[in-house]
């Protein structure tokens, strides 16, 4: 575990377990071991475990790949299903590496008894979401599995994307004094999902912001001084700003009443004790950028849908006594750790 100061990374401790938890795919320390200590291999330098997308050259324009799986429950809710997630998901994660989405493949695996009226709507989420961001599912395979083998409806996804220029953003061109931006409020697709799951017993009125980044980020490709650019998906802005803060070996610093929580969302975490900042945001972005094109940035955001609540959270600080921590500044001006995440605070959630 990761601590307090920052002196040791997540991934270099042990596993600890000899079969699989729930909580090593949520993206947090234990996802990091798992991946340090299983998937890593030396001998293949072309696999990406840094980056949601990997760019690989060829005769041509600069080529991205990425491969998501999605395992939502429930597969459908308020704002969106599995289907659209899945389409929105896999370009977003090409768009926040500069690469502009081109094809899709995908693969369903379908336990028996699944609802074939609940399928045909997640599939039509799918090419609606496909439509509208102008990219193409080239191909795909379906596997059914027996009743109780599965979770309903899984679905992988492998894109494509290409640009013409080098990937331009990454944790290494990040400096201390740099702002720390989010492009809208978080928490919103995980306390939604978690709305909709009957066994809670609530109801509300929240929609999941799953959707595109592509919008978002067009406008700030060609900017000079956007150091980084990540979606916080699973894990939240919490495991998003701790991988930066590991990587550079920076601190950040946040303002927590600047980081925009819904109210709808602030209340569901308070009643049923989940932290928002670990929850998964599904059309959001977060950016480092030059403190001299922080507003240009946040100008550009908050011209379009769903950038209107876009913000300046942070900035990214050089702690000769410390390295990687994660500190808020609460409103009575105290401070506490933005604490990382390690156990599941809720599972099937993208």
């Amino acid at each position: 575990m990761k601590s307090a100061e920052g002196n040791n990374h997540p991934s270099s401790e042990p596993l600890g377990t000899e079969s699989i938890q729930l909580a090593q795919g949520n993206g947090g320390t234990l996802t990091k071991r798992l991946i340090d200590h299983v998937f890593k291999n030396k001998a293949n330098k072309d696999l990406d475990l840094l980056h949601d997308a990997a760019t690989v050259t060829f005769d041509g324009p600069y080529l991205s790949i990425t491969t998501d799986s999605f395992v939502v429950s429930p597969p459908t809710f308020p704002g969106g299903n599995v289907g659209a997630l899945s389409v929105y998901g896999t370009v977003n994660d090409l768009a926040v590496v500069g690469a502009t989405p081109r094809y899709i493949s995908t693969a369903f695996i379908i336990e028996e008894g699944f609802s074939l009226s609940t399928l045909k709507q997640i599939v039509n989420g799918m090419h609606q979401a496909a439509a509208e961001t102008k990219v193409a599912i080239v191909t795909g395979d379906t596997k059914v599995v027996p009743k109780g083998s599965g979770g309903g409806v899984y679905i992988n996804t492998t894109g494509v994307g290409d640009s013409q220029d080098a990937p331009i953003w990454d944790t290494s061109l990040i400096k201390a004094g740099d702002h720390v931006l989010v492009s809208g409020s978080v928490g919103d697709h995980g306390a939604c999902v978690l709305l909709a799951r009957e066994d809670y017993g609530l109801q509300g009125q929240l929609k999941s912001d799953c959707g595109s980044v592509v919008p978002l980020i067009d406008p700030i490709k060609h900017l000079e001084g956007v150091r980084f650019v990540r979606d916080p998906t699973r894990g939240g802005l919490s495991v998003l700003l701790h991988d930066v803060a590991n990587e550079t070996g920076f601190d950040i610093e946040l303002i927590e009443n600047n980081i925009p929580v819904r109210p709808e969302v602030a209340s569901v975490c308070e009643i049923l004790g989940f932290d928002p900042f670990v929850l998964a945001c599904e059309g959001r972005i977060v950016a480092v950028v030059a403190p001299d094109i922080s507003g240009k940035v946040l100008e550009h955001w908050r011209s379009i849908r769903n950038g209107e609540q876009a913000e300046h959270i942070g900035v990214i600080v050089k702690n000769t006594e410390s390295k990687g921590r994660v500190t808020i500044v609460t409103p009575m001006g105290g401070r506490r750790f933005m604490n990382e995440l390690e156990d599941e605070p809720l599972p099937r959630i993208c």
